[in-house]
């Protein structure tokens, strides 16, 4: 009890001053060696994104009518993972609570980001799709509610099932193939399929894009197969 309170006491120091407190943690967290104290302070740090995500979503909602899908925020453990790969502060996680819309189509995409970036309070929209993170095609909404980070993911089926085979691929074979290591073949073959979809949605945007429909859909079903037997990619 004597932990919950004391981190219950920094924590609200954390939130009524700086972010000196949190990033002090996440050093910490990086290091290794975590006490039971640091881990109440960064539960409570995680649960200070709930109201936040509450109202993003709400927004979203009466924006675009649709019924967005994610978490209030990370596992704890997924934050200490994060921290310990990449150099950043836990004050500069964006990801840390988010959600996500999957759509039809790069015409439904574009129109729906458009929607919620003119609606949700100082958006930044980051666009994967010509740059894609090691495969990863998306467009991703930072929205900032309550003095908090959201971040909306906004994919087209395409995207989305590409997303998932990357993630069962990761979970099966290598973790780091989401982050540009593992099996260079199963990379290769990845980085290949997500080639193709970004071709295919550049095509739906011109004038031959209701011819692509048959096409479009044999490449879905392509993928829900290879998703089937991902241990045999």
């Amino acid at each position: 009890m004597k932990h919950v309170a004391k981190a219950a006491n920094m924590f609200i120091g954390v939130t009524s001053t700086s972010k000196t407190q949190i990033d002090q943690l996440g050093d910490r967290l990086r290091k290794g060696g975590v006490s039971d104290e640091d881990i109440h302070l960064l539960e409570s740090y995680r649960s200070s994104f709930e109201e936040a995500y509450e109202e993003v979503v709400t927004c979203i909602r009466n924006a675009v009518q649709l019924e967005p899908t994610g978490r209030r925020a990370k596992s704890t453990s997924s934050i200490i993972e994060k921290l310990r790969r990449e150099t950043m502060r836990p004050s500069q996680m964006q990801d840390i609570a988010g959600c996500r819309l999957v759509v039809r189509d790069v015409l439904v995409q574009n129109k729906v980001v458009e929607q919620i970036r003119s609606r949700v309070a100082k958006a930044v929209v980051v666009d994967r799709r010509k740059q894609p993170s090691y495969g990863y095609r998306a467009v991703h909404i930072i929205a900032t509610a309550r003095n908090r980070s959201i971040e909306i993911q906004v994919r087209t089926e395409l995207q989305h099932l590409w997303a998932q085979l990357s993630e069962k691929l990761s979970d099966a074979l290598d973790p780091g193939l989401k982050y540009g290591g593992g099996d260079p073949q199963v990379r290769k073959r990845l980085s290949k399929i997500s080639e193709v979809i970004g071709s295919f949605e550049e095509l739906e945007t011109g004038p031959v894009a209701a011819q692509l429909a048959g096409r479009v859909g044999r490449l879905k079903q392509e993928i829900r197969e290879i998703l089937e037997n991902a241990t045999a990619f």
